[in-house]
């Protein structure tokens, strides 16, 4: 992209930020007044628009692959890598499953969004202590029934260079405490998208890569499994 289409595309940016912003707030209110029925289709259908209209509005061009490996009626632990605020609006927008968030307790803090994502009953985690942690665990476990699945990032925060980082256990500990299976997420093009710490976006194509669900329970060792799964990420991220 040349200096003065950047220049152009910032500016669109600004013009176009209201209606991103008033698509968010309209997604909050509907998901605060309808929170009863969040596991429901419709109401899921909604959210998925909220994120595809940031994709929509500023001209990103999104691919899937491996949506066939799902199976709507079984629930998972999907695990994804993370490095730009794009990676939510991504697999909120075309995970095509029912599912719950892991998410830091900071993002509680955000008007309306923090308050439609507790309506919508995704969970807080506060990391300040082991027993809040602890409680947090047991809140998401309690959700994952009937094809309600959960989403968690288990680097624990967004890459500062695109990398894989180092995985952390709560994803695992869930799967095997409820004997789910683990599906590895694999992102790419969303760190081009949006970097930690940039303000504007830069249009780069994205992509999703569903992968093959994996039974960790076979593996006694669980960080054997947790490297079985990084790598599995790792892979669809060169895909």
């Amino acid at each position: 992209m040349t200096n003065m289409l950047r220049f152009l595309y910032c500016i669109y940016q600004v013009l176009v930020l209201p209606i991103l912003v008033f698509n968010t707030l309209m997604c909050a209110i509907i998901t605060i007044l309808f929170f009863p029925f969040n596991n429901t289709e419709p109401i899921h259908q909604v959210q998925i628009w909220w994120c595809r209209l940031f994709f929509y509005w500023l001209f990103i061009p999104v691919t899937v692959d491996g949506a066939e490996n799902i199976d709507k009626k079984q629930s998972y632990v999907f695990v994804a890598n993370h490095a730009s605020m794009f990676d939510v609006f991504l697999i909120y927008g075309w995970l095509p499953v029912v599912f719950k968030w892991l998410m830091k307790k900071e993002l509680r803090k955000i008007p309306f969004v923090g308050t439609a994502c507790k309506a919508a009953g995704h969970i807080y985690v506060d990391r300040s202590n082991a027993k809040a942690s602890a409680q947090s665990l047991v809140d998401i476990k309690k959700q994952l029934h009937d094809g309600v699945s959960t989403v968690i990032f288990p680097e624990g925060t967004r890459s500062q260079n695109g990398q894989l980082g180092r995985f952390h256990s709560g994803a695992f500990r869930i799967a095997f405490d409820l004997g789910l299976p683990v599906v590895p997420l694999s992102l790419t093009g969303c760190f081009e998208v949006q970097r930690k710490g940039e303000l504007f976006v830069h249009r780069h194509p994205v992509h999703l890569h569903i992968g093959s669900p994996i039974d960790i329970s076979q593996y006694e060792d669980k960080n054997e499994a947790m490297e079985i799964v990084r790598q599995a990420v790792e892979k669809g991220m060169r895909k």
